[in-house]
């Protein structure tokens, strides 16, 4: 039996700092024992403590004799023996007695423990041991040679060098030539950004390369059956039939080292942006048909709590990236119903950290998320959210923006966790859900859509509020505290209490700095932006029409900035240079609007009216559009995102604050009743009396849906 130990003495060798040295002598002082070393030369001696010779790392001895090394190609011998199942244990426990029986006599290897019978004759002492393996082998049927294999296995590796071969190196024989397997493998490589090929395709375009590459007769190709076997060991190595193919290409996108990514420290410091399109149909409040509608969120990393959404039928637009992060800024109001734990502090400071008075004394009020004022924001290479808009507004709020690699989904893999846990948790629940890809869709999903955008909206907003602000999250922990599973409001007031402090906007008007600008000049009738007009309560500067912004350095000019919603064009804002207020200017045919308008719909409306009218205006323009898209006349996919970007009831920046009869406060559950089937309206049926009193009772039923169900 070999050994692991090296004997230290006069004449052992080590490296040192790459050179051989030799112990010439040992010495015991005081302070330890020593040793005195020489060169290959026999000119230069060294003196060490035979401590440090030991034990650092620029020293190593060099063994005098054979025995185990950590550069062996032998196997651990534990992973060898866990590798084994409870059969070949059994054969390898039996094998192993068989070779102690051969060089001790006794099968335990001891006679301490003998068994019954032992030491058999063939085995006592002073039989010659080339009689033992003769005498064992005649007694296994095997050959004198295996046995002796066996033994000489058994003193050198233990137990573990008695497994067979291909069991211990994890390699089963195989008579697959290893060239056309690599052939195999690069075919496979190169359908990473490809379709799905076919298991035969793949097999038979292997084997004509490896015939043009090596040659007619080489390469040995393999049967049809053995290379089906060996595509699904490839599969391990890189999918390609079994996962959908962008999964395979997910699979393949994965970096060789270890993993790494940004580990936040504290609220605020990273905040999460994305846009997904929902699994589930909306009704469009206009045309009261289905409709398809994108959520964008802003997720703060640290906590994983949403300070951001935003519903948009169709295409989501910068204005509405941007909307998303000004509500960081300036969180939603909380709904009335809420309940009391999901219902923020309007100052932003948890109540497990500050007592709230105003709480204790009267009802609860506060906002639907924390306000932050992001370090960082954390987007895709989508053009909403690298355009100059957005861009601009993080340069002048100070916030950074840290682009995730291109088609790398984990890069922002908390957020889109989060989309998962909607669709898994809330979407499937609600009618018109209509599953995350064909394979999973109903037969008519569209048709049972029930709640209208700014309804599932509002549904969103609470769901996240009650139950996702408070449910514990997997990848929530302390460090410190490994088994503590915290939800996003728990992480929350976590990291406040170890941050020290809470960074909130200061001050709420930079909202306005999210909108589009816009340079015109004053006219004595007001501002005029592509063709249309705005007056109101200007700055006193504005009287004579001067600007204090210069003409391209020409001095004083005449052109003012105002700040522009696309998809609210009713109003828009000026900022007074001297007193730094902000302005709200109107369209003259703003009041006769029942909602917000987009400006890609007037430019629509204006080219319907002047096919049709001598002499159109605004007003005409926009009551013909209104009256086409509720006859359902807006059949093309220009006019049809038109009137789903109009479907907003909200602007895309909620600057003014919300009535208290705003319906995006209340329960969706308290507008069921307005929500007519599709179907039924189609169809003229009278729902009954009953629906019509529980319209009544609701804010607006009597005039926009009773309207709009007018016309069907």
């Amino acid at each position: 039996m070999m050994s692991a130990g090296v004997r230290v003495g006069v004449g052992t060798r080590f490296v040192y700092d790459g050179e051989t040295v030799e112990v010439v002598e040992m010495v015991s002082t005081a302070a330890g024992n020593e040793v005195v070393v020489k060169d290959t030369t026999g000119q230069r001696y060294r003196r060490f403590a035979l401590r440090e010779l030991l034990a650092c790392e620029r020293a190593r001895v060099i063994p005098d004799g054979p025995g185990p090394s950590s550069e062996d190609n032998q196997e651990v011998a534990g992973v060898i023996v866990a590798r084994l199942t409870t059969t070949e244990r059994e054969q390898l426990a039996m094998r192993a007695a068989h070779v102690r029986e051969v060089l001790t006599g006794y099968r335990s290897g001891s006679p301490l423990i003998a068994g019954v019978g032992e030491p058999r004759a063939q085995y006592v002492e002073g039989v010659a041991l080339s009689d033992r393996y003769a005498a064992k082998a005649a007694e296994l049927g095997l050959g004198v040679r295996t046995i002796e294999r066996w033994v000489g296995k058994f003193q050198r590796f233990g137990e573990a060098g008695l497994v067979r071969r291909e069991v211990a190196s994890g390699v089963r024989s195989s008579r697959i030539d290893d060239r056309w397997v690599e052939t195999v493998l690069e075919v496979l490589v190169e359908h990473t950004d490809q379709s799905r090929p076919s298991r035969t395709m793949v097999i038979e375009r292997a084997n004509a390369r490896a015939v043009a590459r090596f040659g007619v007769g080489v390469v040995r190709l393999p049967s049809r059956a053995t290379a089906f076997r060996v595509l699904e060991e490839l599969e391990r190595r890189h999918p390609t039939f079994r996962l959908s193919t962008k999964r395979n290409r997910d699979i393949a996108a994965r970096p060789d080292g270890p993993y790494g990514k940004l580990r936040p420290t504290r609220p605020g410091e990273y905040l999460l942006m994305d846009t997904t399109r929902l699994d589930v149909f909306a009704l469009d409040p206009v045309t009261l048909r289905w409709v398809q509608a994108e959520l964008t969120v802003g997720m703060d990393w640290y906590t994983r709590c949403i300070v951001g959404i935003r519903l948009t039928p169709v295409a989501t637009k910068a204005v509405d990236a941007a909307a998303t992060l000004y509500q960081a800024f300036r969180p939603r109001p909380a709904g009335k119903d809420w309940p009391a734990h999901a219902v923020w502090p309007e100052h932003g400071i948890p109540r497990s950290l500050l007592v709230d008075v105003d709480a204790v004394e009267g009802p609860i009020t506060g906002a639907a998320s924390p306000a932050l004022a992001p370090e960082t924001i954390v987007i895709d290479h989508g053009k909403i959210y690298v355009s100059e808009h957005l861009t601009s507004v993080c340069q002048r709020m100070g916030i950074s923006i840290q682009p995730a690699r291109l088609r790398t989904g984990r890069d922002k893999g908390p957020v889109e966790r989060f989309f998962r846990t909607v669709r898994e948790d809330l979407l499937q629940a609600l009618p018109g859900y209509k599953g995350p890809d064909v394979y999973s869709r109903g037969v008519a999903p569209e048709s049972e859509a029930f709640f209208y955008l700014d309804e599932l909206e509002a549904i969103i907003r609470e769901w996240v509020a009650v139950v996702y602000h408070h449910r514990p999250h997997e990848g929530l922990l302390d460090p410190h505290l490994p088994t503590v599973k915290m939800s996003p409001a728990v992480m929350f007031e976590h990291g406040i209490a170890r941050a020290g402090y809470i960074e909130v906007p200061r001050d709420p008007d930079l909202g306005y700095e999210f909108l589009k600008v816009k340079w015109r000049t004053l006219q004595h009738y007001g501002f005029e932006v592509h063709g249309r007009s705005y007056n109101g309560d200007l700055p006193p500067g504005c009287i004579d029409g001067a600007s204090p912004y210069p003409d391209q350095g020409k001095g004083k000019g005449r052109w003012w900035p105002l700040h522009v919603d696309p998809d609210d064009i009713t109003r828009i804002y000026l900022r007074d240079p001297t007193s730094r207020k902000w302005h709200t200017l109107e369209w003259e045919h703003a009041r006769s609007m029942q909602m917000p308008l987009s400006e890609d719909a007037l430019a629509f409306a204006r080219r319907l009216a002047k096919a049709k009218y001598t002499y159109p205006d605004d007003r005409i323009a926009v009551a013909d559009l209104l009256e086409r898209w509720n006859l359902g006349l807006g059949s093309s996919m220009t006019e049809r995102r038109m009137a789903l970007r109009l479907a907003r009831e909200d602007a895309a920046l909620d600057l003014e604050p919300p009535r208290p009869d705003d319906v995006t406060t209340q329960l969706p559950e308290a507008r069921h009743g307005a929500s007519v089937p599709v179907d039924a309206a189609e169809d003229r049926i009278d729902v009954g009396d009953d629906d019509a009193e529980d319209e009544a009772d609701l804010p607006g039923a009597g005039d926009f849906y009773a309207d709009a169900l007018d016309y069907l």
